[in-house]
């Protein structure tokens, strides 16, 4: 399940969400693997679920290794918004 104001990070592979959820666990960063929520397309049917609160550090480490999502939602209001990724 996926609360409002938290975070899904989309990959084009399975190999690139597994890959994430690796590295996320082996550095202690809060993050949930789940399904890709219906309303999202992802081609490998699985995300990255993060709080809000987590969002810095998840996406900071992601990034160092090079792990870019092919795109970031937000859940607002029942929906899902692409926030993008943070600089």
């Amino acid at each position: 399940m996926v609360n409002e104001g938290d975070f899904v990070a989309i990959f084009n592979s399975i190999h690139r969400v597994m890959k994430a959820e690796q590295l996320l666990k082996g550095r202690r960063v809060a993050m949930l693997l789940i399904p890709a929520p219906r309303d999202i397309s992802a081609d490998c049917g699985l995300a990255i679920r993060y709080a809000a609160s987590d969002r810095e550090a998840v996406e900071g480490v992601m990034a160092e290794a090079g792990l870019i999502p092919e795109s970031i939602y937000v859940r607002r209001d029942g929906k899902y918004v692409e926030a993008g990724t943070r600089d």
